[in-house]
């Protein structure tokens, strides 16, 4: 599927919060209740949060079929040479077609001096588990993530770059 990656715009935000409420909605039917769910998307993806993300780290969107599909977010390169991949969300139509792949690439490429990318996925997120592993990150740790109240099992991945 043709896709253009590229910086996330501020008139982008209203696609990208859509993006990341479905996204999640598909992925965590059944492992974290919808009442948290919604809470966290609501501090994660509001205005005020994304206006911070676009201003203090790398956001990425993939355009298909003239909308936004998915995005990628990658906090600032460390001294060690780290960054941090917070969401790599794609609606759910869009995954299996090599955009996120494309959007971890991309955001690879324009991080300078990069060593490692870390990541946290929760550990019944199968489809996000095996893309990560596919991508050749290595699980490092597993601990539990008291999230909103909600325990969840935390997987912690590396990618040597």
């Amino acid at each position: 599927m043709n896709c253009t990656i590229r910086r996330m715009l501020i008139e982008d935000t209203k696609q990208v919060q859509d993006v990341a409420k479905k996204s999640w909605n598909a992925t965590y039917e059944g492992i974290i209740p919808n009442n948290i769910q919604e809470n966290f998307l609501k501090g994660a993806y509001n205005d005020e949060m994304m206006q911070k993300r676009l201003s203090h780290s790398l956001l990425l969107v993939a355009e298909a079929e003239d909308k936004i599909a998915g995005f990628a977010n990658f906090s600032p390169v460390n001294e060690q040479g780290q960054t941090e991949l917070s969401a790599i969300y794609l609606y759910p139509e869009y995954q299996g077609h090599g955009i996120g792949s494309a959007l971890l690439d991309k955001g690879i490429t324009m991080l300078e001096n990069l060593k490692e990318v870390h990541l946290d996925v929760e550990k019944d997120n199968t489809i996000g588990t095996n893309f990560y592993k596919a991508k050749g990150f290595k699980i490092v740790d597993e601990y539990d993530d008291n999230f909103d109240g909600h325990i969840l099992k935390t997987v912690r991945m590396v990618l040597k770059i």
